[in-house]
């Protein structure tokens, strides 16, 4: 890498390709949402059965298990190289769950997606983390996290329209085809790795950067923060369809309103680019946090009340409002936990991907489980893991001198090159 060729890349190209590499997750969750029905019959399922959010969860598990493989391999050859390899295996579960004759195979197809996907999240992060630190990368997150969360604004639309024109195994033929092209931008990308940062892929380094990344007390505070906050999200994304479509009533609006959430959490993470650079990153989780569980609590006051069931437009807005909160905290948290590993980037955020979306995606299936025909198990999820999350957040706020104000983190001469502006 030199810092012309970066420079040469640009700061808009690269936020925007990161983002889109991140978007894979995102994709292969989004699109499908709206044919959940279509599954069911294709596969002789009930109307109501819940066994078809265990496409979300088995992505999920894939994703969560991949990222411990695609760190090493990022800090031994590359981050390009690692994202090639993601896209190659997403594009190959895209093509297999469109083929799946059954829904057994259709989950192992799932599985491997989801496994793709997980390239593009660790490479997105350590590219990021190549190149940025402190505030600048906390702002940089969450410019790569709004352009993220913009996904779920039209896939659910595209998917949608999609189906009404094609049968839904066409939206993993769609899923394929933007991973080839993603993997023909990518060529363009630089390589942010520099070779002092490089790392042997033998056993004993690789278990030592694990080993280092798990004994650092703070990024593993951060993490298990994170991976309650995962837990509530993807019971969300795993469940909106059933409760907007079911529990509600009112599935021809799902799209809408998943895009509508999508849209109010986008701005949210851009907001907070604002709001980190005049807060700082500790300031801001510890508000945000404060402010998730806050919601938490008045939102299950309100459901307990309602017997379960809090009228329509009250109980979007309520979930709203408490994913605002938590697309303000992911980027920080992810900050946060990133801050002290810079020079094993790649296996930090696989460490941190794989424990935050493993436990997520196991989190979350508890309270997907636990769906009837009231919201409640739903809101009580949202204050249970809020609260666990912030006791994690103090426990790493107490051993972080770095996030905590005492010290302040130096900026890579990357990020000077991206933007002209030097420590």
């Amino acid at each position: 890498m030199t810092d012309t060729s970066l420079k040469s890349f640009g700061q808009r190209q690269l936020t925007a390709l990161l983002a889109m590499l991140m978007a894979l997750g995102a994709l292969g969750i989004d699109l499908m949402l709206p044919v959940f029905d279509e599954i069911r019959e294709h596969f002789g399922l009930a109307p109501d059965a819940t066994d078809v959010a265990q496409i979300v969860t088995v992505y999920f598990f894939g994703m969560a298990a991949a990222q411990i493989l695609y760190g090493p391999i990022a800090d031994r050859y590359g981050r390009k190289p690692a994202a090639f390899l993601g896209l190659s295996i997403y594009a190959v579960g895209a093509v297999g769950s469109a083929l799946a004759p059954t829904l057994p195979a259709l989950l192992g197809a799932r599985f491997v997606m989801g496994i793709g996907a997980a390239g593009g999240r660790v490479v997105a992060v350590a590219v990021v983390r190549d190149v940025y630190a402190g505030e600048r990368m906390a702002r940089a997150m969450s410019f790569i996290m709004a352009v993220f969360v913009s996904v779920p604004i039209f896939a659910p639309l595209l998917g949608a329209a999609i189906a009404a024109v094609a049968p839904w195994q066409w939206l993993f033929w769609a899923c394929a085809i933007y991973a080839a092209v993603i993997a023909v931008w990518t060529i363009r990308l630089p390589e942010t790795l520099r070779e002092e940062n490089r790392r042997p892929l033998r056993l004993r380094p690789v278990v030592d950067a694990a080993r280092e990344v798990l004994s650092h007390r703070s990024a593993v505070g951060y993490t298990l923060a994170m991976t309650f906050l995962f837990g509530a999200f993807t019971s969300y994304l795993a469940s909106s369809e059933l409760i907007i479509g079911e529990i509600y009533g009112r599935p021809t609006l799902f799209p809408f309103i998943f895009g509508g959430v999508a849209t109010t959490m986008g701005i949210g993470m851009l907001t907070n680019a604002r709001v980190v650079a005049s807060l700082g990153v500790a300031r801001t989780i510890r508000g945000a946090i404060i402010g998730y569980t806050v919601l938490a609590f008045i939102f299950l006051g309100i459901t307990l009340a309602t017997g379960g069931k809090p009228p329509f437009w009250l109980a979007i807005g309520g979930i709203s409002a408490i994913l605002i909160m938590h697309s303000t905290m992911i980027p920080n948290i992810n900050t946060a936990a990133m801050q002290s590993l810079g020079h094993i980037a790649g296996m930090a955020a696989a460490v941190v991907g794989t424990v935050s979306l493993a436990g997520g995606a196991a989190l979350g299936s508890i309270i997907d489980r636990s769906l009837g025909d009231t919201i409640t198990p739903f809101v009580v999820g949202f204050v249970v893991y809020g609260l666990i999350a912030a006791g994690w957040v103090a426990w790493a706020e107490r051993w972080d001198s770095h996030v905590s104000g005492r010290a302040v983190p130096s900026v890579s001469s990357v990020h000077a090159t991206l933007d002209g502006d030097a420590d």
